[in-house]
């Protein structure tokens, strides 16, 4: 048993941070050691994978979901496989941008506003950003209720 200073200091992870895991749901704690939560060490294994599913890219309610109220977890195949294939989209812009950049470094054009180059790179920002807002304009309409009862989070805020 750990109680949640003992866990903060073995995960990494500071006690309000757990103790929000544990009002959404990710983690639970077994009990009380005078004011102190305490939980069993198996929440280690939790955490790990918690980290592991924010890295990639799904928010808290989608690890949630795949951590399941047990002790095992209930990994959605399909959504992992969704969320690999948008991480291999997003590293293929993320290495066209890089070689793009590159190139601007040793592009002859008189200015960077005349390379060829620099006005894709310019016009795929732009779409991307275009995206990105109605993605976010989305999952706004998704939390207000207009998508079910599945609330949406963005990984930077979790």
């Amino acid at each position: 048993m750990l109680d949640i200073a003992e866990l903060s200091r073995k995960s990494g992870i500071p006690a309000s941070k757990l103790r929000y895991y544990e009002e959404v749901g990710l983690i639970r704690s077994v009990g009380r050691n005078g004011l102190r939560r305490v939980f069993e060490t198996d929440v280690l294994t939790r955490l790990s994978l918690i980290a592991l599913g924010q890295v990639a890219g799904f928010s808290l309610a989608e690890i949630r979901e795949m951590l399941g109220s047990e002790r095992q977890p209930e990994i959605d195949r399909e959504m992992v496989s969704a969320k690999a294939d948008l991480l291999d989209r997003r590293i293929k812009e993320l290495t066209a941008l890089r070689d793009g950049l590159r190139h601007v470094v040793t592009c002859t054009a008189p200015s960077h506003l005349e390379c060829p180059t620099f006005q894709r790179l310019m016009r795929i920002a732009q779409t991307r950003q275009a995206m990105r807002g109605r993605e976010q304009k989305k999952a706004r309409t998704k939390r207000k209720g207009g998508g079910g009862n599945r609330k949406a989070s963005s990984f930077g805020r979790d």
